[in-house]
């Protein structure tokens, strides 16, 4: 049974293994993405928070994600380089997962178990429509603990337990403040 999320193996873009201990010690955002969302622009938010607290110990992992309006379509090489091209990405990306379902992450078991749904802001106009989407499919929605669409965030402390779940509607300046926190 893991006890936090450096207990994790995952894989690379590339196929390789990679334990999440190598990032004991470092705060940490993961991230499930997508390129063709309307979130596809937070790259560019999450790259300079990257780059703004790399250096004191700030990692994002970057996992794509398929499941959500088919919307991270492509290899794991294309993704990358879309990524880079589009946003100057030089955060960690991992293979593409799943993180809902039968064949999810075993990490987004964990993650999910540790920090259920959250809420969308229901101030931002996307989030009032996603609010409105999902109720409308499932009046219970809010009360389970998957992901709902691609971006949501899950900030980790150096000691590799789950702080904070943002779901893709949470202002970047709220996980600025907690990522400052924790560094």
């Amino acid at each position: 049974m893991a006890q936090n999320v450096f207990d994790f193996t995952v894989k690379d873009r590339r196929g390789n293994d990679v334990s999440l201990n190598e990032y004991k010690g470092k705060v940490l955002l993961i991230v499930n993405t997508a390129t063709r969302c309307g979130f596809t622009p937070q790259y560019e938010e999450l790259e300079a928070l990257y780059k703004n607290y790399k250096d004191q110990g700030f990692e994002i992992l970057d996992f794509p994600c398929n499941q959500f309006g088919q919307q991270a379509p492509g290899t794991d090489e294309e993704i990358h380089q879309f990524c880079t091209l589009n946003f100057g990405t030089e955060f960690p990306q991992f293979k593409k997962i799943d993180v809902n379902g039968e064949n999810e992450s075993p990490l987004y078991t964990f993650l999910k178990e540790k920090k259920g749904f959250n809420g969308f802001d229901l101030e931002n106009k996307i989030g009032a429509y996603l609010d409105e989407m999902f109720s409308k499919a499932d009046p219970d929605y809010a009360s389970k603990p998957d992901i709902k669409w691609n971006f949501t965030k899950f900030l980790i402390d150096r000691e590799g337990n789950v702080v904070e779940r943002y779901e893709p509607t949470t202002d970047c300046k709220f996980i600025e403040e907690a990522i400052k926190q924790l560094l």
